[in-house]
């Protein structure tokens, strides 16, 4: 993916995302519509901003070459990319939902496996629209190259 698609996969992750997230802070705990919003876009901040770190710093210790590193690399990974997120999320929400230490380490580990899954499905219909976009413009002769589907990461 070039700099643009790039860019426009982040804003459309984070923008579904902060649907989920701002009903489900509605419906599950007692924080008002206005507060809902401000947590799941403050926490949007800090995902964008801690996986820019974190992943700047990643490649530097373990290398920029993403298709040799082995599952238990990449479990690691994800692994140390959620804690560093909790840690830095639950004096954001135990601030905001005013809710002690365990209460909201245990949603902060529910939005953990909310996002897992989340990413998953996401990135998947991703690449399935994308591909059939490509597949479209192919036909009418649109598809600019070096924007193949299979350059997708």
């Amino acid at each position: 993916m070039k700099t643009k698609e790039r860019i426009l996969h982040s804003v459309l992750f984070e923008a579904i995302a902060l649907v989920f997230v701002i009903v489900a802070a509605t419906l599950f705990t007692d924080a008002g519509a206005k507060s809902a919003t401000g947590l799941a876009v403050g926490l949007s901040l800090i995902a964008m901003c801690w996986n820019y770190v974190y992943n700047l710093g990643f490649d530097r210790v373990y290398g920029t070459n993403r298709i040799e590193r082995s599952v238990k690399m990449r479990l690691g990974h994800g692994l140390g990319f959620e804690l560093g997120m909790i840690f830095a999320t639950l004096p954001l929400m135990m601030w905001v939902l005013q809710l002690d230490f365990w209460t909201v380490f245990i949603m902060d580990i529910g939005v953990v496996i909310f996002f897992l899954v989340y990413a998953i499905v996401f990135n998947w219909c991703y690449d399935v629209i994308r591909a059939r976009l490509f597949t479209h413009q192919a036909g009418n002769g649109k598809v600019n190259q070096g924007s193949s589907p299979q350059q997708v990461s």
